[in-house]
């Protein structure tokens, strides 16, 4: 172990109702230095880390700072000893503003009374640190997934924490804003704080880390440090063997129109209609910054918000889509951007949340075959290499990849004319990154129309036939793959106009 040891993990183990999470895990954090922390999901990185945050105890091993042993039972009590968590699910009060989230908890006090002003200032000023354009005084619930992760770091950087450990915390953040964010970690660890670094995103690891520690099935896995550092050297210490990576989806070329859009008015952007086509067999991607309404895009054609103005049409014929179950009836399917909020029914498990919207193809008469529900949701989930150890397990004990999984397996399920998805791979480790790949391209070359928008430009550019980019809510410019480039998608996002519009 280094003599500068800021943290120290010596042979951490962890298990839970029939998973082993971690069987003897080392780990050890310098003061000044940026340990990222890889591994697939289920690899036990989370587990460690909110071992780390006082919200889990250990089973057996050792937790020392500075050299003393400590074993926070309480994320307070953590805190008390300069660790802070950001967690990859965000874990904010929707009921309150921004800056009464940054300091719940520790909120200060004038003649014993909550110091609104002092609230008010001390989240401006960590807010603006992380890049934020919204005021404190902004409710969370009408925040956006990046914002509110934007409020989880500023909350985090308030504690002043000696260790700051950051679970994915760009997963939804746009490229200038995780530049700003990456500013920010370097200039924390020029001030002595040691930061680990949770990601899926191997690009940030090879620009941010000093050094690489690997899990795999809750074991250490192997180091990487310097120049060693590099994305086959990760991914072969990740999964234990080389990925292959196919760019070429079918050698046939899109079908006929699936999905046609019409000037279509958004709550979003209601002076901005947007047009545009998908095709039988087409996967195409929605790219902008933060706020340029990608969501709001998808979720309107689901009917999750009204439609103002425009119409939709699925192989010709205009839709009522009035909520998401005529959407669901019309043919369409959204995977949502959080997952766990909007995605998952978290006390039901993995078979129902596959197969609960395909119950009436699964019913004679009025009853459900249930031996026929058990094999659908087996099938599939062996199909898929879900990690799960019964289709009756609770969803809600998977990792976060394995519910990313499930839910697209609800409408793998059901066959949908159009998918719909909303950043499909946030939080989810390289491999399974690869497989929701492959069921999106499957779903696909059946002949769906594929919808989807994605914070990640690498993963646009990976999967698209073409690329709407849009800006401030307009819809800025069509690439297609030819002419698809990181900067000509960049720059539309960022209010230049180029490319065929409509």
């Amino acid at each position: 172990m280094s003599s500068r040891a800021l943290l120290e993990v010596r042979g951490v183990s962890k298990s839970f109702p029939g998973v082993r999470a971690l069987e003897r895990v080392d780990l050890h954090l310098d003061e000044g230095e940026i340990l990222a922390v890889i591994g697939e999901n289920g690899a036990g990185k989370s587990t460690l880390m909110r071992i780390l945050a006082g919200i889990e105890s250990r089973d057996d091993g050792v937790v020392a700072i500075d050299g003393e042993v400590v074993a926070p039972e309480s994320p307070r009590e953590a805190a008390g000893l300069g660790i802070a968590l950001i967690h990859q699910e965000l874990n904010l009060a929707d009921n309150l503003d921004a800056g009464a989230n940054v300091f719940l908890g520790r909120e200060p006090r004038r003649f014993g009374l909550v110091d609104r002003g002092a609230i008010r200032a001390g989240a401006r000023s960590v807010l603006e640190r992380v890049g934020a354009d919204f005021s404190p005084d902004a409710p969370v619930a009408d925040l956006s997934v990046g914002r509110r992760q934007q409020v989880e770091i500023a909350k985090a950087l308030s504690c002043d924490a000696r260790i700051l450990i950051m679970d994915e915390p760009t997963s939804s953040l746009s490229r200038a804003e995780s530049e700003r964010l990456f500013t920010l970690v370097r200039a924390l660890r020029g001030r002595g704080v040691g930061v680990v670094y949770i990601t899926h995103r191997l690009g940030e690891v090879t620009e941010l880390a000093d050094r690489v520690v690997v899990l795999r099935d809750g074991r250490n896995a192997g180091e990487l440090r310097g120049d060693e550092i590099g994305h086959d050297a990760m991914v072969r210490l990740m999964v234990g063997r080389d990925l292959t990576v196919s760019d070429t989806r079918s050698a046939a070329g899109p079908g006929s129109v699936r999905l046609k859009v019409e000037a279509l008015a958004t709550e979003h952007s209601p002076q901005s209609p947007l047009s545009f086509e998908v095709r039988s067999g087409e996967v195409v991607g929605i790219a902008g910054l933060i706020g340029a309404g990608r969501t709001e895009v998808l979720e309107t054609l689901f009917g999750l918000r009204p439609r103002l103005s425009g119409v939709v049409s699925v192989d010709g014929v205009a839709l009522d889509t009035r909520g998401p179950r005529q959407a669901i009836d019309a043919g369409l399917a959204l995977v949502p951007e959080d997952r766990k909020r909007d995605g998952l029914f978290a006390e039901m498990s993995v078979r129902e949340n596959v197969t609960i919207t395909g119950l009436t193809a699964l019913s004679r008469a009025g009853l459900l075959d249930r031996r026929g529900e058990r094999r659908l949701a087996r099938d599939l989930v062996e199909r898929i290499r879900v990690r799960t150890t019964d289709i009756e397990q609770p969803v809600a004990t998977l990792s976060g990849g394995n519910q990313q999984k499930t839910v697209l397996l609800r409408w793998l399920a059901v066959r949908p004319r159009v998918l719909l998805l909303d950043d499909p791979t946030r939080g989810v480790d390289v491999a399974t990154r690869h497989e929701i790949y492959s069921m999106i391209e499957e779903l696909a070359r059946s002949g769906a129309a594929v919808l989807f928008a994605s914070s990640d430009l690498e993963e646009v550019l990976r999967l698209s036939d073409r690329i709407l980019v849009m800006h401030e809510g307009d819809l800025a410019g069509v690439l297609g793959r030819a002419e698809a480039s990181e900067e000509a998608v960049m720059r539309l996002a960022t209010g230049a106009r180029g490319g065929a519009v409509g």
